[in-house]
């Protein structure tokens, strides 16, 4: 996977998130053909609106994401769109899912930083800032 450092005005990011969401109460739901719909939809949603999915596992209760995003964007902003931009499709795709749960996804989500230079290469920077 290539690190290539974004710029836009004022700014120059590298920001990569590994993020898990489940679908409410866990329910086992993702599974075929309904997983591979979600995969689809997820591009999609990343691409229109300019976040990118480096890698994604559906699993049959719960989504892997490697999520890549401008940070003034936010992480948090690329998960909300992502669930709230797939549901209608998910309903109209498999209509049993609106009788089955009233919500699809649960609200909360697992986010973790995914490093792109390691802590210690951090640590000397800021050290030889000090001298600059």
């Amino acid at each position: 996977m290539e690190s290539k450092v974004y710029h836009s005005a004022h700014l120059a990011y590298l920001c990569r998130y590994h993020v898990v969401f489940c679908p409410k109460y866990r329910r086992k739901i993702l599974t075929s053909p309904l997983d591979e719909f979600v995969k689809k939809t997820f591009l999609e949603i990343a691409n229109a609106h300019q976040f990118k999915i480096l890698e994604m596992e559906v699993m049959p209760d719960h989504v892997h994401l490697l999520i890549e995003c401008n940070p003034r964007f936010g992480i948090m902003s690329c998960i909300a769109r992502l669930k709230a931009e797939s549901t209608s499709k998910m309903r109209t795709f498999e209509p049993s899912l609106s009788t089955r749960l009233p919500t699809i996804w649960t609200r909360g989500a697992f986010i973790a930083t995914v490093g792109s230079v390691s802590l210690e290469t951090v640590k000397k920077y800021i050290e030889s800032q000090k001298n600059v």
